[in-house]
């Protein structure tokens, strides 16, 4: 049996540009699949979908659909009428050719008050007495049954005698539900009985299987859910073998290219991680930060610095940067946050920017503070004084550097006048 993938839904929403998040409509026919999942969360704005002609045994995890208008699962193998109560949306639902005998699960339809167009045709159910008149009576919403119009009269009719018409119902179902439970015993007894014929040898291999095949098909069985599996099964056996080449192709893997023809490398984000790459306040170099996975183990990254490119690998993904100016790759660091786990590498540049010049008093300031005295400055030394006045008076009287006035330059003498002066008191003397 096939599973719901991630690739099979985007490769159905072709129309949608592959994008399943937004998605209204899907169809899923004809994929064997024997399951129902994931759908729920992948596409919650799911309003139709098409599951008819596979090998679905049950209704389940369609409950978060709450758009969901129109459901098909017609040709599948499912036995009962179940999970649909969340789906308040429901318009249409569509059983056709199943293997539904308990008609009493109808009634968790009840919920479902927009549900109008409901078809069971082909199921075992539909051969009870009084069937049409149950469900009719069951579901008071539905307005068309197994594409036929419910007139007011039939409706009127059957809610009168629903009493009645349920007896006959269930007693039938039981009868029913005996008769399936025997089949499945047969169904689990076949295999082991396969299982003890010998196998045949290698020389009638060939001939061994053709007969096989000729009895698998001439074989009379009930038609059953396991048989319809069986069934389905041989006949993608039989295709895988006479179509093989024909259909199916060998997945070519896209080569990933990290550098262009000329060698110069290229931005590749196989991780879908996301990043930051960033500059220094000083523009002295790059910092690369990359939002790994918190909890991802240290030993899975791998940073790979280059002169002109950096290459992050986290479990065989790459992330690969251009760098717009070389770097020195002896010089880098890379280091891994401990609380949110990030990924910080720090690369310095090649040829850094230059420091920008100081301002004249600035560069003078700082010459003046770096030169070394020829002299060792002289300390002017004051001793302690009660009083600043004091401290003048000392500062005056005792300072070292003082001359005493005994060694002071000897007083000049005023020369003698000259025989012709006259002393006028007259005149006022010279300063």
């Amino acid at each position: 049996m096939v599973r719901i993938t991630e690739e099979l839904v985007r490769k159905r929403a072709e129309h949608n540009e592959c994008e399943i998040f937004s998605l209204e409509e899907l169809s899923l026919h004809q994929q064997d699949l024997g399951k129902i999942e994931h759908l729920d969360k992948w596409c919650r704005h799911l309003k139709i979908l098409y599951l008819q002609n596979n090998l679905i045994g049950k209704i389940e995890n369609v409950g978060r659909l709450k758009k969901l208008e129109y459901l098909n699962l017609a040709l599948n193998n499912v036995e009962r009428i179940e999970n649909l109560q969340a789906c308040e949306s429901l318009k249409k639902l569509d059983l056709t050719v199943n293997f539904i005998g308990e008609l009493t699960s109808i009634e968790n339809l009840k919920g479902n008050i927009f549900l109008e167009d409901l078809y069971l045709t082909g199921n075992p159910c539909t051969q009870f007495d009084g069937y049409k008149e149950y469900v009719v009576a069951t579901l008071p919403q539905l307005r068309w049954i197994d594409g036929h119009e419910i007139e007011k009269s039939e409706r009127i009719k059957a809610m009168q005698m629903l009493k009645s018409i349920r007896e006959k119902i269930v007693a039938q179902q039981n009868e029913y539900l005996e008769k399936r439970a025997l089949q499945k015993e047969e169904a689990k007894n076949k295999p082991i009985e396969l299982e003890d014929n010998d196998e045949p040898s290698e020389d009638e291999d060939e001939e061994t299987k053709q007969k096989k095949d000729q009895e698998f098909w001439n074989e009379k069985v009930d038609y059953t859910p396991e048989t319809r599996t069986s069934i389905q099964n041989k006949i993608q056996e039989n295709r895988d073998k006479t179509h093989d080449s024909k259909f199916k192709q060998p997945e070519i893997k896209r080569e990933r290219r990290y550098f262009n023809e000329e060698g110069q490398p290229l931005n590749v984000n196989e991780a879908k991680i996301d990043f930051k790459l960033t500059e220094t306040e000083d523009d002295s170099a790059f910092v690369l930060d990359v939002a790994c996975y918190k909890y991802m183990d240290t030993s899975l990254i791998d940073a790979d610095v280059q002169p002109w490119y950096v290459r992050v690998t986290m479990k065989g993904s790459v992330l690969q940067l251009v760098l717009f100016e070389e770097v020195k790759p002896d010089s880098c660091i890379a280091q891994r946050s401990q609380i949110t786990g990030h990924l910080i590498v720090t690369m310095p540049k090649l040829n850094p920017p230059p420091v920008p010049a100081l301002r004249p008093d600035v560069e003078r300031k700082t010459k003046v503070e770096t030169e070394t005295p020829e002299k060792p400055r002289e300390i002017l030394e004051v001793r302690e004084a009660r009083s600043f006045s004091d401290n003048l008076a000392n500062i005056a009287r005792e300072s070292p550097n003082r001359i005493p006035k005994s060694k002071a330059t000897p007083d000049i003498k005023e020369p003698e006048n000259s025989p012709d002066f006259v002393d006028d008191p007259d005149v006022p003397p010279l300063i």
